[in-house]
């Protein structure tokens, strides 16, 4: 069901962004009066889901949801139609269009995304807002994983800054982000009342931008165990522990928070166990077996039950600002991350992720302000994978038309049907890396 919700999630997203895209060439040159003969969602070789034919453009769905199309007329694009091309250009068609006409229509398709992916978070800031938890809220300090601990955090330490940028908003992936994209070398944390400076390794970019490492969280606000959830044939619920029963310690030993409570039990597989908890002001001991990984089966309360969260409101004429500054920064991002792999700093084999990455993003339930904040993502990612300069894709073309209108040469018709045969299996190698690398790590990674 998880699973199905995702694929739910990324083929509606995929959807509107796709025939957007598409929108964005289609429309332009209809502007110019330049034919198009198709416009379709999804590929369609050998059939089509559905098609409908409306003037002089066939609109339909197709059942290859790798992508979208609009069959200009006059184009060489990935339907490969040399024959219309052997034919005298007419003048409804793309190459008998001046090439600023063509240019337009080329970046028509990657201007909707890239505006469209600043207009979502701008409407995404003025309907929900912006929560968050201050990070003068956590005062109980950090709980840090085995990969923070490498880094020099212990538990208990109080963020200060990461990389000279103070850390006011309580965010456990900053310093993944700050590391990775930012190559950031130092930060600051209190540790028992004194500011101390950790150095970072550079070799902490390698590290966590792993596939193994994708879902690290570093470091968490530490906080008490408070009971909030129960797994399926949870010991601690069949022993009568209940939600909101504060878990003090294990076996007489004091665990004032949930990290500590875990290091404990994780070793006592399959045992009885005593667990002291505080009910409405009254303490008891429990006896629980845990499990065969040392569980007990109890979700702790989130860290906003004991520090609150606040969310920034947005009118609309601050939100456009402000999400179009959010999708600067996310798309900045992208082309430093797209650099960082360039030159080896990051391994593409471990970053790359297909279909099943991209859904995995969107969560295992329908969360709308997730879910436009994801399309958001994704667009102004179009946009920039798009305008590579790979032919078969819009970068391809314009690339092309940029070299016609500075050297007032035309390429040939041939010598662009070779071209985009070349970025077509190139933009297809790309897919079959991508998805192929998602199949390898489900099969190996679990």
């Amino acid at each position: 069901m998880d699973i199905l919700i995702m694929a739910g999630q990324l083929m509606l997203s995929l959807s509107i962004l796709i025939v957007l895209h598409e929108g964005g060439h289609f429309f332009p040159a209809r502007l110019f009066n330049t034919r198009v003969e198709k416009f379709y969602l999804f590929f369609d070789p050998g059939f089509a889901l559905f098609k409908k034919q409306i003037g002089e453009t066939e609109y339909g769905i197709g059942w290859l949801p790798l992508g979208g199309y609009v069959k200009i007329s006059g184009m060489i694009d990935e339907s490969f139609d040399t024959e219309q091309m052997e034919q005298e250009p007419q003048e409804w068609e793309f190459r008998s269009k001046p090439a600023w006409q063509r240019l337009i229509i080329m970046l028509g398709g990657v201007t909707v995304n890239f505006i469209l992916g600043l207009l979502i978070f701008g409407f995404v800031l003025w309907y929900y807002g912006q929560e968050y938890l201050p990070n003068e809220n956590v005062k109980y300090g950090i709980a840090v994983d085995s990969l923070g601990q490498e880094i020099g955090l212990l538990e208990g330490d109080h963020v200060l800054s990461i990389n000279g940028k103070n850390f006011e908003k309580f965010n456990s992936r900053t310093l993944l982000r700050e590391i990775v994209i930012n190559d950031a070398r130092s930060m600051q944390v209190r540790r028992n009342g004194e500011v101390v400076d950790i150095d970072i390794d550079p070799r902490w970019t390698g590290e966590l931008s792993a596939y193994k490492n994708k879902g690290a969280v570093i470091f968490a606000p530490r906080v008490p165990f408070v009971a909030a959830g129960f797994s399926e044939d949870s010991p601690a619920k069949l022993a009568g522990i209940q939600e909101r029963d504060s878990i003090i310690a294990l076996n007489g030993a004091p665990t004032p928070f949930f990290t500590e409570f875990v290091e404990m039990v994780t070793p006592l597989v399959s045992q009885d166990v005593t667990v002291t908890l505080v009910r409405e002001g009254e303490v008891q001991d429990v006896t629980v077996t845990t499990t065969e990984k040392g569980r007990i089966g109890v979700a702790a309360a989130d860290p906003t039950y004991f520090f609150g969260s606040e969310r920034q409101e947005f009118t609309f004429g601050e939100a456009m600002p402000a999400g179009a500054a959010l999708g600067w920064s996310t798309l900045t991002d992208q082309l430093k991350a797209f650099g960082r792999m360039f030159s080896g700093d990051i391994k593409v084999t471990e970053s790359l992720g297909g279909f099943a990455s991209i859904g995995s993003m969107f969560g295992a339930s329908w969360n709308w302000e997730r879910f436009w904040t994801m399309t958001a993502i994704l667009s102004l990612i179009l946009a920039f994978m798009n305008l590579l300069p790979i032919p078969a894709l819009d970068g391809g073309h314009v690339m092309f038309l940029l070299y016609e209108v500075v050297s007032g040469r035309k390429p040939s018709d041939k010598f662009m049907e070779y071209a985009t045969i070349v970025g077509f299996i190139i933009v297809i190698g790309l897919v079959l890396l991508a998805n192929g690398l998602d199949i390898k790590r489900m099969l190996f990674n679990g």
